[in-house]
């Protein structure tokens, strides 16, 4: 065979898991649709932090050894598009929030007279936000170092995979539902709007899991992204106009100068959610191959790339 495992998926989960397997030495290749700076992982905001996510032990953990390797890439954040941003998360308590809270270094819970905006609640947080379409350029670039490869490809099915590798590694986030097919796959959608930055350096956030409607700003650079939606079962991939100006005026109840921001454009991505939570288990192919399922990580993908890439990489090395 002309690899040992072949990853159907580039996404942040597909490409963390590929990297990860690649620099243990395997023969690795990644499958996607996509070019890797066209997959939903792109147009992710992204903030370090475990949202919409479950199981909730097991996220923590996993994003707590993701929290690690974003700090140290950090260090170099024109390469890899991973920055230390100070910022608050409205409506939110610390003491309401799991165990890996306690070990993240810096958390903060805020006076209300320090709480920006409308609200009276809040959190202080110094977090890693990442540049997407850098990160994944930079993902890409770090796992074809490692000898891996990348291939455009649409599967219909894991067995065209399997014929060319001993391990298959299912990284197809909302694709799944079909694929697999899991039928606990539930697309969520997500609209933002980028618009010009108006001098804002600080994050903010006030997302309500049991909303459709968020409220956040992050400053990436040359521009301002600004959301979002959470909605469940809406698949439509066309920005909603009305949404968007939604998004902007919610945004500038927290920062007025947010109004007159130039639009420079719209994004819409579907988080690949699923009922019961992520899914990481081998099963047995015909023949005596492997395939590891590696989805259903709703809208902590990012936050929690890392630490599920090792559960998945243990699987394969099983």
């Amino acid at each position: 065979m002309e690899s040992d495992v072949i990853v159907v998926g580039g996404g942040i989960v597909g490409l963390t898991t590929a990297v990860t397997l690649a620099e243990r030495g395997l023969r690795v290749r990644v499958w996607s649709r996509d070019e890797v700076t066209a997959t939903t992982s792109a147009v992710a905001g992204a903030l370090w932090w475990p949202y919409r996510i479950e199981p909730v032990a097991e996220a923590g953990a996993w994003a707590l050894a993701s929290l690690r390797v974003y700090g140290e890439l950090a260090g170099d954040p024109g390469g890899t598009g991973v920055r230390w941003v100070d910022g608050v998360h409205a409506d939110t308590v610390l003491d309401g929030l799991g165990a890996w809270a306690r070990e993240v270094p810096g958390l903060r819970q805020l006076s209300p007279e320090e709480v920006p905006g409308p609200y009276e609640v809040g959190l202080a947080a110094r977090l890693p936000l990442i540049d997407m379409p850098v990160h994944m350029t930079w993902l890409r670039g770090r796992f074809e170092a490692a000898g891996g490869v990348v291939e455009r490809r649409v599967v219909s099915g894991f067995g065209e995979a399997a014929a060319r590798a001993r391990v298959v590694v299912d990284c197809t986030g909302a694709a799944a539902r079909e694929l697999v097919p899991d039928p606990a796959v539930r697309p969520v959608r997500g609209q933002l709007v980028l618009v010009e930055n108006p001098g804002i350096e600080e994050w903010f956030t006030s997302a309500d899991t049991g909303s459709s409607e968020t409220t956040y700003f992050f400053p990436q650079p040359g521009r301002l992204v600004l959301g979002g939606t959470a909605e469940e079962g809406d698949e439509r991939l066309v920005p909603d106009a009305a949404t968007a100006a939604a998004i902007v005026a919610r945004c500038a109840r927290v920062r007025p100068e947010i109004a007159g921001a130039r639009v420079l454009g719209h994004r819409v991505g579907l988080r690949p959610a699923r009922l019961g939570g992520v899914r990481i288990e081998a099963v047995p192919l015909p023949g005596g191959g492997r395939l590891v399922h590696h989805y259903g990580h709703g809208g902590a993908g990012v936050t929690v790339s890392w630490g599920c890439a090792e559960r998945a990489a243990e699987l394969v090395e099983a």
